[in-house]
């Protein structure tokens, strides 16, 4: 599998992403930039990454004015054929902006940038320790979306504590049902606000993150 990484004006994980894909998990890196829009060098069995950051300077909304870049055209006909896609916090954002993933990602409860260590789960997973580093992640859909991705199976994460007990006290930014990612019905596009990819290195002392590769199965 290859990872395709776009870079925005004003990415800033890009690297970061790079470096965890190329040198943690093995993988063959293509580094992309924004104004171009050829991907023929990637199979549906490959994946495009959309790395955080403060794309644009997050101009009008988060990932709004990213939405329109060359590239990303080329993103949503690649994801639309089945190609895997995963959007990384400012690369969530423009997912759902994009309209690839429902939902809204909204300003946090508390109104402040928040950059810390946190635990998320899923159904099958127990808890893993994953960095935030977010103002607007506060994940939002009304509840007859919410409902559908529910019955869909499309909530990947939740955030939690370290035993893996999901309650409102264990969400840093107030996201509806303690959502941290989702995907979309046919499982190929990935959308999450913790930053799996600083969490992939040893001398971090946390390999968490490549668990979770590991169950989006882009390992």
């Amino acid at each position: 599998m290859k990872f395709g990484v776009v870079v925005f004006p004003g990415s800033n994980c890009d690297k970061d992403m790079q470096d965890s894909l190329l040198h943690d998990l093995q993988k063959e890196v293509i580094m992309l930039w924004h104004k171009d829009k050829d991907l023929s060098m990637f199979t549906t069995d490959d994946c495009i990454v959309l790395p955080g950051g403060f794309s644009f300077g997050d101009y009008l909304r988060c990932g709004a004015i990213a939405k329109f870049s060359p590239m990303m055209q080329s993103v949503i006909e690649f994801a639309n054929k089945g190609g895997k896609v995963l959007g990384v916090c400012n690369g969530f954002q423009i997912l759902c902006e994009s309209g690839l993933l429902p939902g809204v990602l909204l300003q946090n409860a508390n109104q402040q940038f928040i950059c810390k260590n946190v635990f998320i789960k899923s159904d099958e997973s127990d808890a893993l320790q994953i960095p935030i580093a977010h103002g607007e992640g506060r994940f939002f859909a009304n509840d007859a979306t919410l409902d559908e991705m529910e019955s869909n199976n499309q909530i990947l994460f939740r955030y939690c504590n370290k035993n893996g007990v999901v309650a409102p006290e264990f969400n840093p930014n107030g996201a509806t049902r303690n959502i941290a990612g989702i995907c979309n019905k046919n499982r190929n596009i990935f959308g999450m606000m913790p930053h799996p990819e600083r969490a992939t290195a040893s001398a971090l002392q946390n390999i968490d993150g490549k668990k979770i590769f590991q169950i989006l199965g882009l390992n």
